[in-house]
């Protein structure tokens, strides 16, 4: 039990936003706050990985990114391209050649961010890896990614009811590990299947599960293609406890996707 002025000595890391690239949701209140949990929803296929990704690599934070929905081949190649501006078919070329040592110096500073590619990792499994990263670097990852959060092995769930049920549950987790070691925790998430294309705004009720009562921010992405092949991706804040929202989605900040190097560049207007 502590008194206000207890409570401004014993927060920790709690409330410290953690860098990123993204100024046009800093444009709306959206901070990525060490100590809460975050949900960010999208199609399949939409971009939801390559925001996670680019998060991520910004900064050169301690960061643990636990990545059951991509291989390392994949991360990598991605990876390397985002760190170093590569077209992402030549670093992927170089890759499967075994003629990478050009990039091992920078990817080398990257040094504390760790990846895990287990397809369905348990609770045990993020628990003695979350020790493990401790027990190296001497603290705790400032960001965590779950990628993705149905991915977690949480035990049989037999039916639709229990499957909100287990996933409101691992929220809950997940809120308890972002709280226990100041990172800011992310999880990625499907939605309904209305939005699964993902060309319109997704309200919050597009959250697949329901699950929006836990975490302290949700946003979800939507993209638009031009008919060069573009890719724009909107995201919206639905939930913010911090700032700005807008639970229709119909409000984001929008972001470029460059194909050849993997990054997402603001795009001034926010819409």
């Amino acid at each position: 039990m502590y008194s206000l002025t207890q409570s401004v000595d014993i927060r920790g890391a709690a409330g410290e936003p953690i860098p990123h690239p993204f100024t046009g949701l800093s444009r709306m209140e959206v901070e990525f706050l060490r100590g809460t949990f975050s949900l960010a929803v999208a199609g399949p296929g939409t971009g939801k990985s390559l925001f996670a990704l680019n998060l991520t690599l910004h900064g050169n934070m301690p960061a643990l990114y636990f990545s059951a929905d991509s291989g390392a081949a994949t991360q990598v190649s991605r990876a390397t391209s985002i760190i170093t501006g590569s077209d992402v078919r030549d670093v992927k070329r170089r890759l499967l050649e075994d003629d990478f040592e050009e990039y091992a110096e920078v990817l080398g500073k990257r040094w504390w961010v760790r990846f895990v590619y287990e397809a369905r990792p348990t609770l045990a499994d993020l628990e003695v890896t979350l020790a493990a990263y401790f027990e190296v670097f001497g603290c705790y990852p400032h960001l965590i990614v779950i990628d993705n959060i149905t991915n977690i092995d949480v035990g049989g769930v037999g039916d639709a009811e229990s499957f909100t049920f287990s996933l409101e549950g691992l929220c809950e987790y997940l809120a308890e590990m972002a709280r226990e070691t100041g990172a800011h925790v992310l999880a990625l998430h499907h939605v309904t299947g209305e939005h699964s294309d993902g060309m319109n705004p997704i309200p919050l009720s597009g959250v697949k599960g329901k699950i929006g009562r836990v975490p302290s921010l949700i946003l979800t992405i939507h993209k638009e293609i031009d008919g060069m092949d573009g890719r724009v991706l909107h995201i919206s804040p639905v939930k913010n406890r911090e700032g700005f929202e807008d639970s229709s989605g119909s409000t984001y900040a929008s972001y470029d996707f460059n194909k050849s190097n993997m990054r997402l560049n603001d795009v001034d207007l926010a819409y």
